[in-house]
């Protein structure tokens, strides 16, 4: 019984001392498993060659747009057809002035007419700023071509007889006094000065201007001085 119970009791002494020491002869002590997998690094795209740039360059659509157009001959035609016109060929950038020099805005383009064109009918680039010159429905063309504006007055007084006085007063410096008179006789009020023409004014054309007041004498588009 002695004998059984010494075995016993050698048993467990060696089964406790195994428990307690390392599992393997390794040398070093054993390291838990890392629980976070590696990540792959990306792999690195592969280079194109230059047929395949030449092919996607290819494929690319063009930013380039039409640029070109065919502007009509406007001539003859009402202001506002001639802009609608204008507008379905391609052309935005419109434009129109007075024919006679007078001044005068086109407010109602239907009230108006086409007597030339700036650029010439033709193809031209639709960014092309198209300028009308235009008279009203009742009125002529000026034959010959248009009246030129008078230039900026500078120290000697332009010639305005039969321009407008609007056009006059623009021509002035804007410092300038400026006073206007119907001369026909009437004592009328001069309103609106695009509808009045200069018959006369002081000082004359070709007087030193040297910051004295102006007198305009004018009388209505159509009258005699």
């Amino acid at each position: 019984m002695r004998t059984t119970r010494t075995s016993a009791a050698a048993v467990l002494l060696l089964a406790a001392l195994t428990a307690c020491g390392p599992t393997a002869d390794t040398g070093t002590d054993a390291k838990p498993a890392d629980p976070t997998p590696a990540t792959p690094s990306p792999a690195a795209p592969a280079p194109k060659s230059s047929d395949t740039r030449a092919d996607e360059t290819a494929q690319e659509p063009s930013t380039a747009a039409e640029t070109s157009a065919k502007l009509p001959d406007m001539a003859g035609k009402g202001l506002q057809s001639a802009q609608d016109e204008a507008q379905a060929a391609g052309f935005y950038h419109l434009t129109s002035h007075d024919a006679l020099g007078r001044g005068r805005n086109q407010i109602l383009d239907r009230s108006w007419k086409v007597c030339s064109q700036t650029p010439a009918p033709g193809t031209h680039a639709t960014d092309t700023k198209v300028d009308f010159g235009t008279v009203k429905l009742e009125e002529t063309c000026p034959a010959g071509g248009e009246p030129g504006e008078p230039e900026k007055a500078g120290s000697t007084m332009p010639n305005f007889v039969g321009k407008s006085v609007k056009v006059a007063r623009q021509a002035l410096d804007g410092s300038t006094s400026i006073t206007v008179d119907d001369v026909s006789g009437q004592g009328r009020m001069v309103l609106l000065e695009s509808n009045w023409q200069v018959c006369s004014t002081d000082p004359a054309a070709g007087a030193k201007l040297d910051g004295q007041p102006v007198t305009i004498g004018a009388v209505k588009f159509g009258e005699s001085c």
